[in-house]
């Protein structure tokens, strides 16, 4: 005779069992993209009903869009958090730099340009990749402006340092998709060039200390450094 073990099914927190559902999506979209999170895969994922995802987000576009700002909003506070104590303006700035590379940068590339193309048609999209637009520049404008306060960095204009820092970055970002293994240094580079010239900085000021570059960078010619 046999018996059946049932299992114990645990209720959880409402927050903590919400951000279980974006977590796991926020992974779909990293890992498959985001036309893969559905109601119903999340809960084959988090072993659950549909039912029950559909009761904390009634439609998957409102989880798509949850998905993508989370796992966007982890990826900024990762490369520049908003407070670092003890480490001066030209430290952060460098380590920003030395994260901008590497498999797990091409991951969220690709997820900025998979999230950019879909929002054209979804609005809610479209509103959370505009609201971390708008985070990027201001966490990135906001640490230039420092720099410039404490007179390690010289610029006109930080707001529109941010905005030429970022465009390299994205338009470097913008080939996540194919192989970029022969991009010469000097290119890969672009970015950190960029900022240092137009923050009066001397060559090689932003290259990180070996501990801050990706460890896949390692190698590749470019492992003082950019999306």
């Amino acid at each position: 005779m046999s018996s059946r073990v049932q299992r114990k099914r645990i209720r959880k927190d409402p927050a903590a069992r919400r951000a279980e559902i974006v977590d796991a999506a926020a992974a779909v979209a990293l890992a498959e993209g985001l036309e893969c999170i559905t109601l119903r895969r999340i809960g084959e994922d988090l072993d659950v009903r549909p039912g029950l995802i559909s009761h904390y987000f009634p439609s998957a576009e409102e989880l798509v869009a949850e998905a993508f700002g989370t796992a966007a909003r982890n990826e900024l506070d990762g490369l520049l958090p908003a407070a670092a104590p003890g480490r001066r303006p030209t430290e952060r700035l460098a380590r920003f730099f030395a994260h901008t590379t590497g498999e797990a940068y091409d991951a969220i590339s690709r997820l900025w340009i998979n999230a950019r193309h879909l929002s054209r048609y979804r609005p809610l999209l479209r509103d959370r990749v505009a609201e971390q637009e708008g985070a990027w520049r201001g966490r990135l404008a906001a640490l230039l402006h420092e720099g410039v306060a404490d007179g390690e960095f010289r610029t006109a204009d930080p707001d529109v340092t941010t905005i030429q820092i970022l465009v390299v970055l994205d338009g470097l970002g913008a080939h996540a998709n194919t192989d970029t293994g022969n991009r010469p240094t000097a290119v890969t580079r672009m970015a950190i060039t960029l900022a240092e010239r137009e923050l009066a900085l001397p060559a090689g000021a932003l290259a990180p200390p070996v501990d801050d570059a990706p460890e896949d960078a390692a190698g590749d010619g470019a492992a003082t450094d950019g999306a």
